[in-house]
């Protein structure tokens, strides 16, 4: 045999084995593509209920924290809006308030007060998408005057039904909607807690 022969074997060989290569790569490149297919087409999907999802959020956030600003300021209303030249919620959300029809330009011209209570409202209006068994408030009034105190404590009542709510608050406004009040007082240097059933308030 003559080494013209073996080279001849040789190189078929090394063509045959690029041949598989080629072959094995080619499928490979086809799973590839069938894969990145179907992983666009989930996150297409995914982009469409995430923006559903989003969309049926804020309508109802945002309609919940109109309702609840309104029980605690009210002739006033709020609204969260896409800003200007948004195309959707996925650009973002603004807080708008407005007094007797007038909606402010931005919330620097509001009050502390009215701050506090757009703050509170927005809070409330989110934890009231997917309401919890209970929350714990604390001292959320101390900013506020006589009438937005009991204005929250008639807003919790009306809007979280199905909630219970223990209210920290040195405020007589909040303990008019309360259905237990517990008070604290030091008697003879002793710190004592008392318990008031109010079960007309319903």
């Amino acid at each position: 045999m003559c080494s013209s022969d073996l080279i001849n074997k040789r190189v078929m060989g090394m063509i045959e084995k690029s041949e598989r290569d080629y072959n094995d790569l080619t499928r490979k490149k086809a799973t590839v593509a069938r894969d990145r297919s179907k992983i666009e087409a989930v996150i297409s999907e995914l982009d469409v209920k995430k923006q559903e999802t989003l969309e049926a959020t804020w309508q109802k956030v945002n309609k919940d924290f109109g309702s609840i600003f309104s029980s605690l300021l009210p002739g006033a209303q709020a609204k969260l809006t896409p800003p200007e030249g948004a195309k959707s919620v996925l650009d973002g959300l603004e807080v708008k308030v407005g007094f007797g029809g007038l909606w402010k330009e931005s919330l620097s011209e509001l009050s502390g007060g009215q701050r506090s209570l757009i703050a509170l409202s927005l809070v409330l209006s989110m934890l009231l998408f997917k309401p919890a068994p209970m929350y714990i408030l604390d001292e959320v009034d101390a900013a506020l005057d006589l009438s937005h105190t009991q204005n929250i404590g008639v807003m919790l009542k009306t809007h979280f039904k199905q909630s219970q709510f223990v209210v920290v608050s040195l405020k007589e406004g909040m303990f008019n909607n309360a259905n237990v009040i517990f008070r604290t007082k030091f008697v003879d240097g002793v710190s004592t807690v008392g318990r008031t059933d109010r079960k007309s308030v319903v």
